[in-house]
């Protein structure tokens, strides 16, 4: 049983193929407009320590939908770890509500919530990893292909918390992941080994743009300059410049490749609108998705 829901490894291949599966059909459930309300009378909690546009709508929507109320906790109402400690508000809300969502800067900080909480808690997002979104994105790329097994995902880009989990993802699905990076602007090497060591996908670093993407399925980015990195935005874009992905680097894989990009965009600097805008962009697919992957794992834990 997963109480919380912090890492996209949390999850082995079974129970991975189960929220898609349920993703799916929440997502049918509420295109053919059928109401669904398993979560009347409950309550969640989102603590936003970083702001998010997607991340908020989705979640608040997507509780909505399923009958419940979420509320918003932004970073004047809490102060997570400073104003007061993160064992103590874990232990608050969870007097409180039914569950809890947080998107924080400290990673730490969501194992400690998670620690302390009585109620599950869903990682939103850290500095280290974004599971909720790597769920969206899987889940928007089986819509696209007949299996997941062996397709070329290229990441392209700085090799941030998406990275992160992407590798998750990688030690449950076989994949191919290219992490297209400059050099010096790694993921975190003891998951990249760890992923490798368990030899389900294969993980490559490529520094070469058009190397790493060559026979990719999937080309994959995000902004250069995450957020409390603003300060680097200059340095980074010269750096990163021959990382952009544009018509070039598309046509150069050698496929009817996707794209795919968490948003939001910094158009015409990671990528540019004739990517953003191309019948083969998945982007808008991506965002949506959020709410249908996120419904299905708040299902699978209040459901537990």
């Amino acid at each position: 049983m997963n109480k919380h829901f912090l890492h996209v490894d949390d999850y082995d291949l079974d129970k991975l193929n189960q929220i898609l599966d349920k993703a799916k059909w929440i997502k049918k459930t509420f295109k053919e407009g059928k109401e669904y309300s398993p979560f009347k009378n409950k309550t969640m909690s989102t603590i936003f320590a970083k702001p998010s546009a997607r991340t908020r709508i989705s979640f608040e929507t997507g509780f909505y939908k399923l009958g419940g109320h979420a509320l918003y906790l932004g970073p004047n109402d809490i102060g997570i770890g400073k104003r007061e400690s993160v064992a103590d508000i874990a232990r608050v809300l969870s007097r409180f509500n039914d569950i809890i969502m947080a998107r924080l800067f400290d990673h730490d900080h969501v194992i400690q919530l998670a620690e302390n909480a009585s109620v599950p808690v869903i990682n939103g997002l850290t500095d280290y990893n974004h599971p909720c979104q790597i769920i969206a994105d899987i889940f928007t790329v089986s819509e696209k292909f007949e299996s997941l097994e062996g397709l070329t995902i290229a990441y392209v880009g700085d090799g941030n918390n998406i990275v992160h989990s992407w590798l998750e993802l990688a030690s449950i699905i076989p994949i191919n992941f290219n992490i297209v990076c400059p050099e010096g602007f790694l993921p975190n090497m003891d998951l990249v080994q760890k992923t490798q060591e368990k030899n389900i996908s294969s993980v490559k670093i490529v520094h070469d743009p058009h190397e790493g993407v060559m026979g990719a399925d999937v080309i994959y980015t995000d902004v250069w300059a995450s957020m409390g990195q603003k300060e680097e935005a200059d340095k980074r874009r010269k750096i990163f410049q021959p990382f952009q992905v544009n018509d070039d680097l598309i046509n150069s894989t050698g496929r009817n490749t996707l794209f795919m990009h968490c948003l939001p965009a910094e158009r015409g600097v990671e990528v540019t609108d004739s990517v953003c805008d191309n019948p083969n962009s998945i982007i808008f697919d991506q965002a949506e998705n959020r709410m249908h992957a996120q419904n299905a794992i708040m299902l699978d834990l209040l459901e537990s």
